[in-house]
């Protein structure tokens, strides 16, 4: 079941990752995505590989291919999949557009991942 589905990672304890996440869940059709809270489970994000710190500071989510999108590219792939998210989603995979987007959506990322507590833990954690 899950592999024809797109796995999201993302930040449960963070409270703007989860509005925006419980957003994209109200308006989402059923059987697309399998939204993952990490703060919750790490498991399926152990089995890709990913620590807990490059997980929280940045969105992942995986294809039904297997193939993992990051950050800027995780949102395009959720947005593809959301009516009149679409056209959102074609303007920012375009070149200067989806730059821009890159170096802002880093920019935010550290940002964040520096305030949030449990962000830092992580990192503490994922060094030893």
């Amino acid at each position: 079941k899950g592999s024809d589905m797109i796995t999201v990672f993302y930040d449960g304890k963070c409270s703007l990752c989860s509005k925006e996440i419980d957003y994209y869940r109200k308006i989402a059709p059923s059987g697309i995505f399998d939204w993952q809270d990490i703060t919750k489970s790490q498991e399926k994000l152990k089995k890709e590989n990913i620590t807990l710190s490059e997980g929280l500071k940045l969105l992942h989510a995986k294809d039904h291919t297997g193939q993992m999108h990051i950050g800027v590219d995780a949102f395009i792939l959720i947005w593809k999949q959301l009516k009149r998210w679409r056209v959102l989603a074609v303007l920012v995979g375009l070149p200067i557009i989806k730059q821009f987007a890159n170096v802002s959506y880093h920019i935010f990322a550290n940002w964040r991942f520096k305030r949030l507590k449990h962000c830092k833990l992580a990192a503490k954690q994922d060094r030893k």
